[in-house]
């Protein structure tokens, strides 16, 4: 069977296997030490099924999205595997990681725009995703100060990003406008108001 008549759930069920393998070895921030593949799963879970998105593409870059800059993925495996069009979407999400961290962050800013529709639905779903994780628990070694930078970098962000899906939109909008995180036990709003 080529690769081409492999029904959209075999494509994503792919996507997700080949990301689980890559991502074997990591976990997440948080105390518990999350399996990272998590997140990227957690990523196409929120496109589905609270933005709605079902276009394939879209699903495998969004489980797909941290295989190049956090595992010994290259772009070019990514396209023999799963096509040019997966390839240039998780390629728009890659950051450059020679490039220094407040680099590559006023990178994410500035190309947000830039972006095609499907990266800035996989931007957006990603965002929602770290958020919420800020929002219930902040990595132990990240001061305050740091989680509200955090949030108001990527309000940054994801504004660049509006256009392409409401949905997600108001999720963020909610975030920025009304949401919360807790650090040292004390709650404290997710933008300052």
């Amino acid at each position: 069977m080529s690769k081409t008549s492999i029904p959209p759930v075999g494509q994503l069920l792919h996507a997700i296997h080949f990301a689980a393998l890559k991502h074997s070895t990591q976990r997440r921030k948080d105390s518990a030490g999350t399996p990272y593949i998590n997140h990227p799963i957690g990523v196409a879970h929120i496109l589905w099924y609270e933005g709605d998105v079902q276009d394939i593409g879209a699903l495998q870059a969004a489980v797909l999205h941290d295989t190049v800059e956090d595992t010994d993925t290259s772009f070019e495996e990514l396209e023999l595997e799963f096509g040019n069009e997966v390839r240039q979407i998780v390629a728009e999400c890659t950051d450059d990681k020679t490039l220094p961290k407040a680099e590559r962050k006023r990178l994410q800013v500035e190309n947000a725009p830039k972006k095609s529709d499907k990266a800035k639905l996989v931007k957006m779903a990603d965002k929602i995703y770290n958020l919420r994780d800020l929002q219930r628990e902040p990595p132990a070694d990240w001061t305050l100060d740091r989680v509200r930078e955090y949030f108001l970098w990527a309000q940054k962000v994801t504004d660049g990003c509006r256009g392409v899906n409401g949905k997600l939109e108001n999720i963020l909008e909610d975030i920025y406008q009304s949401g919360t995180f807790v650090y040292n036990g004390k709650q404290y709003p997710c933008i300052a108001k």
